[in-house]
């Protein structure tokens, strides 16, 4: 008992979350997507090439020591 009121707030709040447009700023969105993609085109191109964790493994197991 008492699920009523709690069902008739979740209700009320789907209702709101599912009908509400909020104006959107396409040209913030555009300018944050713009910064990313760079900023990731940034770190691919000036990371150094990271050494292979199972290098020496792979040495150790064919018997080159």
């Amino acid at each position: 008992m008492g699920r009523g009121r709690a069902k008739a707030k979740q209700t009320k709040v789907a209702r709101q979350l599912k009908y509400y447009t909020p104006d959107t700023d396409l040209s913030a969105l555009e300018r944050e997507l713009h910064r990313e993609s760079s900023r990731q085109d940034r770190d691919t191109t000036t990371s150094q090439p990271d050494d292979d964790e199972y290098d020496e493994y792979g040495k150790w197991a064919s018997g080159e020591h």
